[in-house]
């Protein structure tokens, strides 16, 4: 870390919410005297062990409590990990929000579901600069897996930090549009005090694949089919859904699209031209059976493996309107997220089991990543030249590895920060230190619950996912302080009791001794339910050697 030096201006305070040692959720506050703007605002799929949770969002205590600091939010493009939170943050913490056309469009989607109706929404475009609070802030164009994707440049009295968002430096893009790498190289010799850059694919050497390319493959893809050509992959990659819909097109194939996400974006995304389909080319679901499987392209999601998802779905023979055929092509245009490699596995293998042709990444070059190789994250740091360096995006191993990159690439070792979830970054170009570490931390959201579900209903879920429980059910009529009816036994997921009869026997007179022996007033019923649910679970854990939530109900008349 750098050495504490005169501080000839005031000092620029970066603050990591989400997206550091993680891939997800990325959100991070920029803080200079009395002006806050937020870069992004995402969300993550939950964890394995996050039973019935919907997704994760990034912890905001520290900025609830600055609320009236708050200037607005800058998106740099529209993917879930960076736009999945909005409509709970903004409906805690409104401000002006500023993006692309594209990335506006889906947030304003989500925050129109959610009826959050007080946020000034500001469409910029690439090149556009805004002034928000003491921050001047200038959008620049980068490829990338979604249209409208943006690094942004923030000019402080601190000095200038640049955030590369999610990118690549595609030379052939869908678009024609090429990352803009002049206005980069123009800041750099200017002078730009801090880079925060993407660590996503550090590990891999040389530079990301285009776009193109597998725009080859889906032209042979489509040339082999004979019957449907059910494509799944991420519904916000509008580049990649325009280019299957053009072979579509080209080979006389009806577009259809599946899934609420799919259909949403796709929806939006042709509303404001990013997508274009001609007339009469796409159909709705309830009229696929007019054509012949020949003639058809469905574009569904579920390229994750996600239990809901309209692929899983088919494969299970769970969807009301499409059954998977031996004659359907089934195109997989993605990569698992880590985490999720078991969950398409199994969707692959049941694709198999029903006889479709299936193909995926591993087999053919049906996917390329939106993110940089080595070679292109060494283009921005030499185009950038930051004297300060702070990876982001990307597990601990990522970010160490870009930190050494940006040594290779001439930026001093005590210039180089990692960051931490909640660790305070102060700065100017004469000082970097580390402050004060803020609240951090996932925020569950499940349905319309946010932050209801925590560390002790996760655990009682995983127990009953693994135990089961055993309500033990006693009607005491309160007036007599006498049992009225039970106990009654009642079993979910801890045993099948037709086939222990003897045990639910068991149990039951041990209840009927704990009731004989104990006082039935009325305000002994806390402490009844103690000693029942203490001594059923020793008997059955004694007996069975099994662990079940025991559940005391005692019910009055």
């Amino acid at each position: 870390m750098a050495a504490i030096t005169n501080q000839e201006t005031g000092k620029l305070r970066i603050i990591s919410l989400g997206g550091v040692d993680e891939i997800g959720k990325n959100m991070t506050v920029f803080e200079y005297e009395n002006d806050i703007v937020i870069v992004d605002c995402g969300s993550v799929f939950p964890k394995e062990d996050m039973l019935g949770v919907d997704l994760v969002i990034p912890d905001v205590s520290y900025l609830i409590s600055r609320r009236d600091r708050i200037r607005g939010y800058l998106f740099t493009h529209g993917h879930e990990d960076h736009i999945g939170g909005t409509p709970y943050i903004l409906k805690q913490i409104p401000a002006p929000i500023y993006g692309t056309k594209l990335t506006m469009a889906l947030v304003d989607l989500k925050l129109k579901e959610f009826r959050v109706d007080n946020v000034p929404i500001h469409v910029v475009r690439p090149r556009d600069v805004v002034q928000v609070g003491c921050f001047t802030c200038e959008f620049i164009h980068v490829s990338h897996s979604i249209a409208g994707a943006c690094a942004i440049a923030i000019t402080c009295p601190a000095g200038t930090v640049i955030v590369s968002g999610d990118f690549k430096i595609d030379y052939t893009p869908i678009d024609g549009i090429v990352t803009d790498l002049q206005t980069l190289a123009r800041y750099g010799e200017r002078g730009v005090m801090a880079l925060l850059c993407e660590s996503t694919n550090v590990e891999r050497q040389g530079y990301t694949m285009s776009e193109m390319k597998i725009g080859e493959t889906f032209d042979k893809m489509f040339a082999q089919a004979e019957g449907r050509v059910i494509v799944a992959m991420f519904a916000s990659n509008i580049h990649r859904m325009q280019m299957v819909i053009d072979n579509a097109i080209r080979y006389g194939r009806r577009i259809c699209f599946i899934g609420r996400s799919m259909v949403n974006v796709s929806r939006v995304a042709m509303s404001i031209g990013e997508l274009r389909i001609p007339e009469g080319w796409l159909i709705e679901m309830d009229n696929l059976d007019q054509y012949p499987d020949n003639e058809l392209l469905v574009l569904t999601t579920g390229s994750q493996g996600e239990p809901m998802a309209g692929l899983t779905r088919m494969a299970y023979a769970e969807h009301r309107k499409l059954q998977i055929r031996q004659s359907d092509m089934v195109i997989i245009s993605a990569t698992p997220i880590p985490g999720n490699e078991k969950f398409i596995s199994r969707v692959i293998n049941q694709l198999y089991r029903l006889g479709a042709q299936v193909v995926y990444s591993t087999l053919a070059e049906v996917h390329v990543s939106g993110h940089a190789c080595q070679e292109e994250l060494k283009l921005m740091h030499a185009l950038v030249r930051p004297k300060y360096f702070i990876p982001v995006h990307g597990e601990y191993r990522m970010l160490w590895q870009h930190a050494v990159l940006a040594a290779t690439m001439g930026t001093a070792n005590q210039n180089i920060v990692i960051p931490e979830l909640g660790q305070v970054i102060e700065m100017n170009m004469n000082y970097l230190a580390l402050g004060e570490q803020v609240p951090t931390g996932g925020i569950l959201v499940d349905g319309l619950g946010v932050g209801d579900v925590g560390n002790v209903v996760l655990r009682d879920r995983k127990h009953l996912s693994q135990e089961g429980i055993l309500a033990v059910v006693v009607v005491i009529d309160q007036e007599r302080e006498r049992l009225a009816s039970g106990p009654d036994i009642v079993s979910r997921g801890f045993i099948y009791v037709r086939e222990n009869e003897d045990l639910i026997d068991n149990v039951q007179a041990l209840v009927r001794d704990i009731l004989a022996n104990e006082s039935l007033a009325p305000e002994n019923w806390g402490n009844l339910k103690n000693r029942i649910k203490d001594d059923v679970h020793n008997y059955i854990f004694e007996k069975i050697k099994r662990n079940p939530m025991i559940l005391p109900i005692i019910l009055d008349i």
